[in-house]
Order: C-alpha cells, then structure tokens, then sequence
C-alpha cells in the first residue's frame, strides 16, 4: 500500500497527458461521454476500431464522476496497479506459505507484490494509458481461481464458483487488449492439464456454466459494434479489401494481421527477438538479479515428483515434520509449474508474433512471484539460529547472496558512480536555453514507446541534476548497502532496502518525466491556445493526430490534420459521416488567408512562415518543447 501510495497516486498529477496513445485512449472516452454512445469509439469525432473498449469505459467513468480531468481519466489504471499488488500477494500466499518462515507465512507474496510495485517496467509503462498492466491482472487472477477450482476438485467439491470467476476475468481481459484475453489462460489451464496429466478434469470445470458467463460478460459489446459498423466499400489501392467493417478491422487486421506483422497501417514498430528478451532483464530490475537463481530452483522443483515427499535435507530436519514436507513438495512443483508455464506462455507467443517493448508485463508477475519465492525461502531461518546455536547457510540463501554480491553491488555501484559523475559535470544551461534544443533527434525510434529517450545528450544533463543525485544515492543503498545487510543475515531488511531505494529511482524517474514533458505533450500550448480562442477559430496540427494529441483534450474542441491522413483515424475517416478533418497544403493555405483564425501546431516554424506569409501575416504565438503554435491573427 505504501509503495503504490507513493509511486502510483504520487504521480498521478504530473505531467499531463503525452502526445500519441496516452491521449488518444483517453480522448475516446471523453468523446464516449460527450456523443453518449459508449459502442463505437471515436477520435476527433472518426471511428477507431483499434482497440476493445473497457479501457475507454474505466476512463469515462471515472471522468463522469470527478470531472473532465487528466488525473480523473488516470485514477482507474493506478486502482489498477493496487488490485494486481494485491492479486500478487494473495497467489503468492497460496503458492509459497509452506516454504516461508513459519511466523510470516506471506512473505513469498509479499516479495513478489514488491518486486511488481517498484520494478522499472511496470512502473514505466503505468506512466500512460495503456492496457498491458491491467492484463498482468487478469492473468494473475485467472491463474490463481484455476488453482483454486483444482483445489475443491481434489476435495470433491464443486468448481463451480471458481470456474465462473475464471469465465468473468476472462470476459475481462478479453475487453481489455482483445483475444489474447482468450489465448493465455485457456493456454494455460490446457498446458497445465497436459503436463499434470489430468486433462480429464475439463469436464468438471463447470464449462457450460462459465461459458454461459462469458458470452453474457463479453459477447453484448462484440455484437453491437459490430451491428453498428458493417462493413462498406472501401477505396481502391489502399490496400484494404473491397468491403471492411468493424469486424475486419477489428478480429482479422487488429489481431490475425498484426500477429502476423501485415497490419494495415503499420504504425508500430518490431522489436528484433533477442532485444526482446534481454529488455525483460530490465522491466524487471533490480529484482532480476534474483531471477536466475529462482529459475534454478523452479527447474529443480518441476523435477520433484508432484505428490512425493522432498529429502530430508537439514532445513527441513531441523524444524519441519512429514506432513509439512509432503505439502511443501506438492506446493512447491504446483508453484514452478504454474509459473514456468504463465511466464512461458506469454513470451513465447510474443517471440513468434509482432511484439513491442513492453510486451512482458502479462509474464512479469509470475517472475516476480518467482523471485519472491526464492527470497522469502532465504530468509528461513534454521531451528538452530533461533536458539542461538550458529547455523550455516542454505542454498538458497547462497544463492541469495551470490546474486546480491555479482549482481546487485556491482550494478548499484556502477549506476553510483555514472550517475553521480553526470550530476557533478553536467552544466547548468544557460538562461533562456530550452531542454529541446540540446536534444537530438531520432525520428527512426519514435514508433517505440519509449523512443525519446534516445534523443538525450550529455548536454542536457544538466536539468536532470537532481533526479540524478537522487537516483545515484539511492543506488548506493540498493548494491552496496542492501548487500552488506545480507552478508550478516538481515535478509528481511535487506529486501526491503531495495524496494525502498527503488521507489526513489522510480520518483527521480518521474521528476524526469515532468522536465521532459514538453517534449513529450502538447499541454501548454493547449492552454495557451485557450487564452485567445474564440468561437470559430480553427485549431490544426502539422501532421498525424499523434503529433499534438493532447490539443484535443486540453481544448475540448476538434483539431483538422494538415497531410496527417494517416494511422489512427485512417480506417474510420473512409465512412461517410465522417467529419472533415484532413487538410493539405492548398486547402491550409486557403485557410491562413481565409476569415478564420487558425492556430497551427508545427514543428517546422520557419519553414511554414516562409511558406504561409504570403497568404496572410504569420505570428509566433507559443512555443514549447521544439513544437510552435502559428496563428494568423
């Protein structure tokens, strides 16, 4: 709770809303509200049939309760994050009570609630308004109520509830990101019944009845959407077939098209497989430095048979009786399987389809519960410790230490030492220097999510000299210090010491974030444009609508697209009610002339002065983040 008080509801404020899928996502559902039709999504008033809409509905909702706000339209994903901590924390109860110390039989599901609420991926990408985070939830919820429902089977008991709590989360997730809400638990619970050789128990999972729940659940939206947008005809040479609807758009090129990387557009990028893989590595950190060492221990666990008793080692002889070690056996493989296999699932699918960056988040709370296992069986203490009789170590926590001592010091000490010498050398700009102009430009990465990154330069360090004193402080404690708290035995300590050191490398990473924004979001030009406006007056952006999206939000008015018939609104803009929002250069030049008051959003100021002042006096009306609003009046 702590944690996510402090990194999730801490930032929940600042900055606003980024240009591209952060307000575009959020946009739709302010559009829900004002047309009062929460079927078929809109963007500037054009159908957008990218994505299913439970996203739209928790934004909506939550703005129809506190106001049209960007931290109102926030406010359901950081809820979100809150559910899935504690999701986490419950499944990892389930699965690790019997291997955690006997006085703090949560400790397993408390690691691995940490590990997710201050790990670098989830937190990054909860910074916008994407659905991944809340996928890892219903896969973690699906997961254990599938557990459970095994659970009442061997009791001879009836599945019946679990079942249809696995049906309504599934109904969830399939509205959440599509049917990849299908795929990866049925995946599972088939996998799992496989390698467990009990695929007869399908038939006592009460399908019909979950069934029956699903449909009811999730099938209302598809058909409706689907009745509402039927497929029409299409221009020719675009690349589209002779007749497309929602449910082309939708169920062939958004899913079986884009799996295949032959969407139509493709506005995304690919990130080659073993980025991929080695970008999981860092979603995770620093808790990944326990990572391979769970896997280990996951792997010798998968190779315990099911129901037999573990060996008698000196752990167990020293405090534990039979019945203890029969129930750590089977807890212990049903734990490395359900694991091994979610996390496999998920990015096994990914490696053989198109996948982006941040991909991994359905398959980071397994690893995390991964890691937290193997923690929590570190801090077990031998009956013989607590009587005060010296005791050595186990292999666990060896193996605990030895992450700690090649993994975490090392890697907390070197970010120390770069981050503390980038703070002492960087310069203070200058004044009236903007962070965009000491930045460079990579407009080859700005389809990955976080491809502005790329653009910092030594140059520009020098506005981030706080964060980076932060983020070099707080380092020193996570390596070097919680290292030296585990080398005497405070293991407890020791973790929590990374967790806290990383809550404040992940607020240094959002102060950073808020001195980036300009770059990132159009929020102060929107208010800007605000002061003047008047009724009438034309707001345009030099581009695709991702180039300024927050215009739309902060200005609540609709935005025309000069050469931006592209991407997003493309599909929906080939409908005949749909309203005109695509602009070229002779119909932007007949505007600026025209009686109308325009304000441009460009990125090319001098280039469109040149070009615009011949048809009427240009002025520079504001500037932010290397974008400027032109006006004509």
């Amino acid at each position: 709770m702590v944690a996510w008080l402090v990194l999730q509801i801490g930032g929940l404020f600042t900055p606003g809303l980024l240009d591209d899928v952060d307000s575009v996502y959020i946009q739709i559902a302010r559009e829900m509200l004002q047309r009062h039709d929460f079927i078929t999504p809109t963007i500037d008033g054009i159908r957008f049939f990218d994505k299913p809409p439970l996203m739209y509905w928790m934004a909506a909702g939550s703005m129809r309760l506190f106001g049209p706000h960007d931290w109102a339209a926030r406010l359901p994903l950081a809820l979100g994050v809150l559910a899935l901590l504690f999701a986490v924390y419950a499944l990892g109860i389930r699965l690790f009570s019997t291997v955690s110390p006997l006085e703090s039989p949560d400790r397993g599901g408390l690691y691995g609630a940490l590990a997710m609420a201050t790990s670098i991926g989830p937190y990054l990408y909860t910074r916008f308004y994407i659905p991944d985070i809340l996928i890892a939830l219903w896969m973690t919820l699906s997961v254990h109520l599938f557990l459970i429902a095994l659970d009442r089977l061997r009791e001879d008991r009836s599945a019946l509830l679990p079942s249809l709590g696995f049906a309504a989360v599934m109904a969830l997730d399939l509205l959440t990101k599509g049917l990849i809400g299908i795929v990866f638990p049925i995946g599972f619970v088939l996998f799992y019944l496989f390698f467990t050789r009990q695929l007869k128990l399908l038939l006592k999972l009460q399908i019909p009845a979950a069934t029956g729940l699903f449909l009811l659940l999730a099938a209302p939206w598809h058909i409706l959407v689907a009745l509402r947008n039927p497929a029409i005809s299409m221009p020719a040479g675009v690349g589209l077939p002779a007749r497309a609807g929602w449910a082309w758009f939708y169920l062939y090129n958004e899913h079986v098209a884009r799996f295949m990387g032959k969407r139509i557009p493709h506005d995304y990028g690919n990130v080659p497989r073993p980025i991929f893989w080695l970008l999981l590595v860092l979603w995770l950190l620093p808790w990944s430095a326990f990572l391979l060492g769970s896997l280990k221990n996951a792997f010798r666990d998968l190779r315990q048979p099911r129901e037999a008793p573990l060996r008698f080692d000196s752990d167990i002889a020293a405090g534990y009786d039979t019945l203890t070690a029969l129930q750590s056996s089977a807890r212990s493989h049903e734990a490395a399987l359900s694991l091994l296999l979610w996390a496999g699932i998920v990015l096994g699918f990914f490696t053989v389809s198109s996948r982006q960056e941040y991909y991994h988040l359905p398959a980071l709370p397994a690893l995390a519960l991964l890691v937290g296992g193997m923690l929590a069986a570190a801090d077990r203490r031998p009956l013989s410790a607590s009587i005060g009789v010296p005791a050595p170590i186990n292999q666990t926590q060896r193996q605990a230490l030895q992450a700690s001592f090649w993994g975490l010091a090392p890697f907390g000490a070197l970010l120390f030492v770069v981050c503390a010498y980038l703070a002492a050398t960087a310069h203070t700009p200058a004044t009236g220097v903007d962070l965009n102009s000491l930045l460079s430009t990579n407009p080859a990465l700005y389809n990955l999510s976080l491809g502005h990154v790329f653009d910092l330069t030594s140059n520009a360090m020098g506005f981030f000299r706080g964060p980076l004193w932060t983020v070099a402080l707080c380092m020193l404690a996570l390596g070097p210090g919680s290292h030296l708290l585990r080398r005497r035995g405070r293991t407890f300590a020791a973790n929590l010491i990374v967790a806290l050191s990383m809550a404040g490398v992940l607020l240094a990473a959002h102060e950073g974030l808020v001195r980036f924004y300009p770059i990132l979001g159009s929020k102060d030009l929107a208010l800007a444009v605000n002061t003047a406006r008047k009724p009438g007056d034309l707001i345009l952006i030099d581009g695709e609508l991702t180039a300024g999206s927050t215009l739309l939000f902060y200005t609540d008015q609709p935005v025309l697209l000069v050469n931006g018939h592209v991407n997003g609104p493309w599909f929906g803009s080939f409908w005949p009610d749909a309203p005109h929002i695509f602009e070229d250069e002779a119909s932007l030049r007949q505007l600026w002339g025209g009686s109308q008051r325009v304000f441009l959003l460009t990125y090319n100021p001098r280039q469109r002065e040149q070009e615009l002042s011949i048809h009427g006096k240009v002025i520079d009306f504001a500037d932010s983040g290397g974008k400027t609003i032109l006006t004509n009046r």
